[in-house]
């Protein structure tokens, strides 16, 4: 079969789609053929040795590239109840080390990492809800707020902003969403009730709206002490990126972590959220993803499809 491996760090020219042996699940594994794998800014960090020097991945003579799947329950494990062979399902591969990873025709995962979908779903939307949507849901269980609270979302019109818009204005939470200023009406349609442009000045804009400051933040897009400041005094902020900064005046600062849920992700396929889909394209231009990605400017996930 094919998969997306890394033998070397560097650019997107060293992304290799191998031949490489079709993965036997083991105890409490499910084999998925996969259908879609979205691509994310882990996946180009990880190709060009970015979290090796962060000393998050050891070097590995072969790393597989992918976190995100949707497909189809192909060989079930021992010791696997729940699912049943052409299920539809979704997935998380959160670990980094890694020789195969969803970017490939076939991905084992640990049951409890895999979630059913119904008949039908279409797997390019469903491959770009499983790490955004963990992530964001996460981060809000961390921050903390309750009903009729005020929630700050950087990087709102991104693909972990977006699906946090979504979740906060379902838990009742008001939104205070920060994007590029031609992504209000994106980001006021997911939820928000208020809006600042990123170019704002960000701690005078939010509590301009929200006297006081709000209640918490979900800092998705790394703004950091700018996000801290229109925090009120006790509240919480929790960065995405791991890069949280000082928690002055009694703010709590935590990061997410992700990590695979089955459960919080069927509960998620569930939710009706608004997938985000910037473009398809075929497993063997995944070098062309990388850069597009590297380039910016894309609204939604670049999903490779093999």
């Amino acid at each position: 079969m094919k998969a997306v491996i890394v033998r070397s760090f560097g650019g997107p020219e060293v992304l290799e789609v191998a031949e490489v042996p079709v993965p036997v699940p083991g105890s409490g594994q499910v084999r998925i053929r996969v259908a879609a794998a979205a691509v994310n800014p882990v996946d180009v960090q990880t190709r060009s040795g970015a979290l090796t020097a962060g000393g998050l991945l050891p070097e590995r003579e072969v790393i597989g590239i992918g976190w995100d799947v949707a497909g189809t329950v192909d060989a079930l494990g021992p010791e696997v109840v729940g699912f049943r062979l052409g299920d539809a399902v979704i997935g998380l591969s959160d670990r980094l080390a890694l020789r195969l990873k969803t970017q490939a025709e076939y991905v084992v995962l640990d049951a409890d990492a895999v979630a059913a979908v119904p008949a039908g779903t279409d797997p390019v939307a469903a491959a770009t809800l499983p790490l955004g949507g963990l992530t964001a849901a996460q981060a809000l269980d961390v921050a903390g707020a309750e009903p009729g609270e005020t929630l700050l979302v950087t990087g709102a019109a991104g693909a972990v902003g977006g699906y946090t818009v979504q979740l906060a204005a379902l838990a009742g939470l008001r939104v205070v969403a920060v994007a590029g200023g031609g992504d209000e009406e994106l980001v006021r349609d997911l939820g928000a009730e208020f809006f600042v442009p990123r170019t704002a000045d960000l701690p005078a804009a939010v509590r301009d709206l929200v006297p006081g400051g709000v209640h918490a933040a979900v800092d998705a897009a790394s703004v950091g002490m700018l996000a801290l400041d229109a925090v009120r005094g006790g509240g919480s902020l929790v960065s995405v990126l791991g890069n949280a900064p000082t928690p002055l005046r009694g703010i709590r600062v935590g990061n997410v972590w992700i990590r695979a849920d089955g459960p919080r992700l069927a509960k998620l396929a569930a939710a009706g959220l608004r997938p985000r889909v910037a473009d398809v394209l075929p497993l063997d231009k995944v070098a062309e993803a990388h850069r597009r990605l590297a380039a910016g400017g894309l609204r939604g996930r670049l999903v490779l499809v093999p």
